[in-house]
């Protein structure tokens, strides 16, 4: 009756945290077959040669796909700051621009010290403006800051430095990738430890 079929139930739970209830071995055996697979953060790009699969806080531990995308591109544009930022720092102790940072107040490229002493030295004017091109390039004129959401973090679709068109190939695209998840990684530890040293 009722009470024996109650007793024989199965409960199915799905990743989603959605539970049903299922009557039979083989209604069990077919539910389980058509659980959607949990999401494995150490087969993405990033896992690579010396250290593979790094988590140390385990912050990937049971992560969804959409939870891993936005942290992945997170990384992605830390890294892209970083390269920026290691390249900015280093360039002033080689050349440095000619002429005026502020014509109003008699400050010459050439005036402004290396390393973050400079960071003082420019007047409140430029920081503004410095601002201001960084509100443009994250919320502006370029797409979605939020790209991950529709496809794969830090992929506008634009190429290499967004001018040559996207990458069709796609294991070429996947060693863009990975070799810019590497760069990013290596240019973030590398400013932290320009700005230490000099600091």
């Amino acid at each position: 009756g009722s009470s024996a079929l109650a007793r024989n139930a199965k409960v199915v739970e799905d990743v989603d945290g959605k539970a049903r209830f299922v009557v039979d071995d083989a209604s069990a055996a077919a539910a389980a077959a058509m659980k959607p697979k949990a999401f494995v953060a150490k087969g993405q790009l990033g896992a690579q040669a010396p250290l593979g699969f790094w988590d140390p806080l385990g912050y990937c531990e049971g992560i969804t796909e959409m939870d891993f995308k936005k942290l992945r591109s997170s990384e992605i544009k830390h890294g892209r700051l970083a390269m920026m930022a290691t390249i900015g720092f280093i360039t002033p102790f080689y050349a440095k621009l000619p002429g005026y940072l502020s014509p109003s107040k008699d400050i010459k490229f050439e005036d402004i010290p290396v390393g973050i002493t400079a960071i003082s030295k420019v007047p409140a004017a430029g920081w503004v403006q410095i601002l201001l091109f960084a509100a443009v390039c994250e919320f502006g004129l370029g797409p979605s800051i939020q790209e991950w959401k529709e496809g794969q973090p830090g992929d506008y679709g634009r190429g290499a430095l967004g001018m040559f068109g996207p990458i069709t190939d796609p294991a070429k695209k996947a060693r863009s990738l990975s070799a810019e998840i590497s760069n990013g990684r290596l240019a973030m530890a590398a400013i932290t430890g320009m700005i230490l040293q000099n600091g």
